[in-house]
């Protein structure tokens, strides 16, 4: 059976920095709430590694005072478009609530003729040309 390391270069210095220096320093405890499920499979995957939880979150500890940063990118998640469906049917809520009463097809159709002949100096605009 062959093992191959995944952890990053960092993991395997400060292992053997502390493992080299070999000394004991006064400990304090960390508590940290998170997910039951996502805590199991931490627990899981830090098993796989070789090492308990404990160690894990001290090689994290260790990295961040190393570097004086969080060792890998933290981001926002990009926010989505709403769809034109979505803005649809958002512009169709928003008109039933209104109270302006309806449009016939013939009311809509010369609010248009009326806009397009105001956007062409006045003049008078056919669409059948």
């Amino acid at each position: 059976m062959i093992v191959v390391s995944l952890l990053p270069k960092w993991w395997h210095v400060a292992t053997v920095n502390a493992r080299k220096k070999n000394r004991i320093m006064a400990q304090s405890a960390i508590t940290v709430r998170i997910d039951s499920g996502m805590k199991s499979q931490f627990d899981k995957l830090c098993e796989e590694f070789g090492m308990s939880a404990n160690t894990a979150f001290n090689i994290f500890v260790n990295a961040v005072v190393r570097t004086r940063g969080i060792p890998f990118s933290i981001r926002a998640a990009r926010a989505e478009a709403p769809s034109a469906l979505d803005l649809f049917m958002q512009q169709r809520r928003v008109a039933e609530a209104s109270q302006e009463p309806e449009m016939t097809l013939e009311e809509i159709n010369a609010e248009i003729r009326a806009s397009r002949n105001e956007r062409h100096g006045g003049g008078t605009f056919r669409s059948d040309k």
